[in-house]
């Protein structure tokens, strides 16, 4: 099983397959022409490949126009009840 599926935590960027997922690309230069297509915000590795954030995507898929304004952070709460 992943790394991240046992610990419930998912990197910060999406993996290659989820990129071939959204785009129908698996060759970088194919997925870098779609997600410039369709404006997605990405950087592109020194291999030349696209790299796309995590929140981002999420935000993108579920319509809403990422922007700084509008980007959600998890909320926390400084825990201190093991401090002693």
């Amino acid at each position: 099983m992943p790394k991240e599926k046992q610990s419930g935590h998912q990197p910060e960027t999406l993996s290659d397959g989820e990129l071939v997922a959204i785009t129908g690309y698996r060759l970088p230069s194919k997925q870098i022409a779609w997600l410039r297509q369709k404006s997605w915000e990405f950087v592109t590795s020194g291999a030349n490949r696209p790299v796309v954030g995590r929140l981002y995507a999420r935000l993108k898929l579920a319509g809403v126009r990422p922007s700084t304004v509008n980007a959600v952070t998890e909320p926390w709460s400084l825990d201190l009840s093991r401090v002693g």
